[in-house]
């Protein structure tokens, strides 16, 4: 799952990110992992101004991915989240996008988003909600923790 990372592909005001962000792209297209995006991915990059959004589409075409949508399922779990503030009332879309992820199987989770989702508290939080709703433990990594350094 990769939340709000296909933006850095173009984030010319952030070279570091985007230099790492388009390595681990690189590795999405050589088939490296195996890629599962939402239908809120979508709607956010709906979302983006032209010509960003023609751009980040077009990013999406270069890869293989499976696609989940949001059910009654993934808002309970992302509410219980939310509940037990694992994360606050106004990330309910980061929340969505980690319940989506746990409900989906997904093992891991990429994404720049060191305030709300990479972190211990939300690691811990999320593992612990995870565990008594059934679902598997999910990390959440920026993409320097994935790709080398030296690639």
């Amino acid at each position: 799952m990769i939340p709000q990372l296909i933006s850095h592909l173009q984030a010319d005001d952030i070279p570091e990110k985007m230099e790492f962000t388009k390595k681990f792209w690189h590795e999405i297209q050589k088939g490296e992992y195996e890629i599962v995006l939402s239908d809120l991915v979508f709607s956010e990059i709906g979302d983006c101004p032209e010509p960003k959004k023609s751009i980040l589409l077009k990013y999406l075409q270069e890869i293989n991915y499976s696609k989940v949508t949001i059910n009654d399922d993934v808002y309970e779990l992302a509410n219980k989240y939310i509940e037990q503030k694992v994360l606050p009332p106004k990330c309910l879309e980061d929340a969505l996008h980690i319940s989506l992820a746990s409900i989906s199987g997904c093992n891991v989770i990429v994404s720049w988003n060191f305030k709300h989702m990479v972190n211990l508290k939300t690691f811990f939080g999320v593992n612990g909600i995870n565990k008594i709703f059934g679902c598997g433990e999910i990390v959440i990594v920026p993409p320097n923790e994935i790709v080398d350094e030296e690639e």
